[in-house]
This record gives structure tokens, C-alpha cells and sequence, in this order.
């Protein structure tokens, strides 16, 4: 049941006083049960609390008796000892401290650098350590203008910004005292430098990416050397620009550097739209004649192996060979000519006949011979003597045989 629950029976037990009735302080007895008793006062809280606080060092508190109580524990050291446990308590929950994940705690004792350490729950004694902490993922960055000189001479303004990130916590707070100026300055070297070794033209176009990696590998280096413990990650040139003064001037030679770029770009594509056509009539020439020449030579090696085949049949049996080379040679002669043999009787000489009409007539197999009548056909048109002059050359074709024959036959018989 609650100590102030109405109609408890007397039984109203205040948390801060003695009881369901409150003694009288001039008669110490007790006045009856007080329903509806009220928060007590602050006077006799703060009382009370004193006397705990007596009892524990030893004080002496009146009783009903008029008695005194022995001293406590801490009697002997009084209220200086209260002081101190309470200071030392202070002073050991003052040196807790939490370090978050993305930060690095730097220690220093008495002022000398003693240790770094990870994210969590430590404890440092306060005012021996100090804790310095140092956001070391935080991407930092800063933006810088500047107008410098190039190689050839010229004046251009560079607008270019640096990320950084801070890489050791220790060399960022004590080796130099104030990084992110000495990064201004280094970074403002580095960029005067690589913009001194480089023409005006190459930075206004195309040479921005160039000039960016040179910055970001110079300053990097006398990050480094300063011993910083800073990290660039990223180095961007904004924007590379001439004095606004000669600004219209670099824009007609920017534009006539554009108009350059466009007419080579023209002249390759219609290089590219044209060379290879060359190139293939190039390699089929050179397949063509490398094909020649192969046959040739095929032709040549199997010409001379005939030629060795036959000189050794020669050598064996010279007639037979002389004979049988000189009945393919006329084979091969005769059976292109309109010329036809007839053996008109045993013994006697061969004649031979000579289609006298047939003579104008193109042969299948003789192109020389199908040119020779096309030119006599138009001498023919051309000429109305064409005719007479066919007839004395048959009658001179036909002496001209019968005197072979005559000169073949007496041959034969002187052989005989």
C-alpha cells in the first residue's frame, strides 16, 4: 500500500520522515495521522543529509538518549578526505574518452608526441594527456586562381582546385603548424613551375590533363618532403584562360586552330575513303605478277627437265629420237594450217594439197592467221586488185612446192 494512500490506517510512511506522525517540537509526542501531509521541507531533507554525512566522519548527533555514536571510517581524515575521493573520482572519469571510426586519436604527455590511437573506448590520464582528435576519411578541398607566365612568354590565369585527405594524424598536428597554408603555398610553386615549362597553346587546348598530372606528382612530392601528412586525391584545372584584356584575340586564333583541326579531319577521311581502294589494286598487281613470275619459272624448270629427259633418250638412241622429235615438231605445225597430205599411190612423192579457197578463211586455233585475212578482207574492199595479187601469190606458193619436192626426191635417191 502507497505510504500517502488515503485511508492507510495510520500507516502514511513519509519517504523523507519518520512515520505516519510528525513529532511536535515542543512536546515530542506525535499529533495524529495527517492525510493529506505534503512534500516535505527542504530545510529537513538538507538536515538529514547532514547527519549522514556527520555519522560517517564521526560527528556526534543528539539522540532521544542524549548519547553519541563512535566515530566512522573516514573520521580521521575529516572533510579533506571527502574532498579528495571526490576530486580523484572526478579526475579518473575525465580521462575516458571515445574516439569515432572515422578519427585517429593523437596522444601527447606532458606536450611530447606518445602515441595514436584507433577508434573506440580509451582512457588517458586528464591533464598529464591531451587528446587531440583528426577526422582522417573527410575529403578537404580548396580552390586557388592564379595569372603566371608560360614558356613563350605569354600570360594566362589558371583556375584549379585540390582535394586532399589528411593521411597521418600525428605529422598533421605537430611537424608543421599550419598545414593547410603550406599546401597553398606548395601547391602555387608547383603550379608556376609546370606552367613556366609549357607553351601558352598546349594549355589553352589539350595540355590541361598534362598539366594537371605534372602539378599533382610535383606537390605530392613536397607534401612529402615536408612531412605534412597530407594526401592529394584529386588535382582538376577548372579552367585555363588569357588575360581579358587580349581575350577576343585568343578567340579568333582558337577558332582558326578549329577551323585547321576540321579541314585535316576532312583530308584523312577522304584518305581513308581512297587508300584502301589503291592498296587492293597494289596487292592484286602484286599477286598478279608474283603469279607470273611463278608460272614461269614452272615453266622454265619443266622445260629444262624435258630438255634433260630427252638429251638422255638422245644420247641412247640419236635416230629414233632425231626422227620422233621431228614427226611431233610437223604435228604440231600442220595441225594449226589448213595443209592436207595425200598419198596418192605406194613409191611415189608425197603431194601435197593446197586449199586455194580456204586460204582466206580464219583457222579456230591461229590468231595471227585470223588477223592476217581481217587485213586482207579490207585491203580486199579497199584495194580491186586484192584478187590478182592472191592469184600470184598462189602461183608462187605452188612453184615453190613442186621445187621442195623435186629437191626432197633427188635427195632420196642420191641417199639410196
Amino acid at each position: 500500500m502507497a505510504w500517502n494512500e488515503p485511508g492507510g490506517n495510520g500507516n502514511q510512511h513519509d519517504p523523507w520522515g519518520s512515520g505516519g506522525r510528525k513529532p511536535d517540537r515542543n512536546s515530542g509526542k506525535g499529533d495524529g495521522p495527517r492525510p493529506n501531509q505534503g512534500p516535505p521541507d527542504l530545510d529537513e531533507a538538507l538536515k538529514k543529509l547532514q547527519d549522514k554525512v556527520t555519522n560517517i566522519f564521526g560527528g556526534n548527533k543528539g539522540g532521544g538518549s542524549g548519547g553519541s555514536k563512535p566515530p566512522g571510517k573516514l573520521a580521521s581524515y575529516g572533510l579533506p578526505g571527502l574532498v579528495a575521493v571526490l576530486v580523484v573520482a572526478i579526475w579518473v572519469a575525465g580521462g575516458f574518452y571515445l574516439v569515432d571510426q572515422a578519427e585517429r586519436g593523437v596522444v601527447l604527455r606532458l606536450g611530447k608526441y606518445h602515441e595514436t590511437v584507433t577508434p573506440g573506448l580509451h582512457w588517458n590520464p586528464p591533464v598529464i594527456d591531451s587528446v587531440t582528435k583528426v577526422n582522417v576519411t573527410r575529403i578537404r578541398s580548396f580552390n586557388q586562381r592564379a595569372t603566371m607566365l608560360t614558356r613563350d612568354e605569354n600570360i594566362v590565369q589558371v583556375s584549379i582546385s585540390v582535394q586532399y585527405v589528411v593521411n597521418n594524424p600525428k605529422d598533421y598536428l605537430l611537424n608543421v603548424r599550419s598545414p593547410e597554408r603550406t599546401l597553398e603555398y606548395a601547391l602555387d610553386s608547383s603550379l608556376r613551375h609546370e606552367v613556366g615549362t609549357t607553351d601558352l597553346i598546349q594549355i589553352l587546348t589539350e595540355g590541361r590533363e598534362i598539366l594537371a598530372q605534372g602539378v599533382n606528382k610535383r606537390l605530392q612530392a613536397f607534401m612529402d618532403y615536408y612531412g605534412v601528412g597530407l594526401t592529394l586525391e584529386t588535382i582538376n584545372i577548372e579552367s585555363t584562360s588569357a588575360p581579358d584584356e587580349v581575350q577576343s584575340a585568343f578567340d579568333d586564333v582558337i577558332r582558326a586552330r578549329e577551323d585547321r583541326e576540321r579541314s585535316i579531319n576532312q583530308a584523312r577521311t577522304y584518305e581513308n575513303s581512297v587508300l584502301p581502294d589503291a592498296e587492293g589494286r597494289a596487292a592484286r598487281i602484286r599477286e598478279e605478277a608474283q603469279a607470273y613470275r611463278e608460272s614461269v619459272k614452272a615453266r622454265a624448270e619443266g622445260e629444262a627437265n624435258r630438255f634433260l629427259a630427252l638429251l638422255k633418250e638422245y644420247r641412247q638412241a640419236p635416230e629414233v629420237t632425231r626422227e620422233r622429235l621431228y614427226i611431233t615438231a610437223m604435228q604440231e605445225v600442220l595441225s594449226n594450217t589448213s595443209k592436207v597430205l595425200v598419198d596418192t599411190q605406194e613409191g611415189s612423192n608425197n603431194m601435197m594439197y593446197l586449199p586455194l579457197d580456204r586460204l582466206g578463211a580464219p583457222t579456230p586455233n591461229a590468231t595471227g592467221s585470223r588477223q592476217a585475212t581481217t587485213t586482207s578482207n579490207n585491203a580486199a574492199a579497199t584495194n580491186p586488185n586484192a584478187d590478182y595479187d592472191l592469184d600470184q601469190l598462189t602461183d608462187r606458193v605452188i612453184e615453190q612446192i613442186r621445187e621442195r619436192q623435186n629437191s626432197t626426191t633427188s635427195i632420196r635417191r642420191e641417199g639410196r
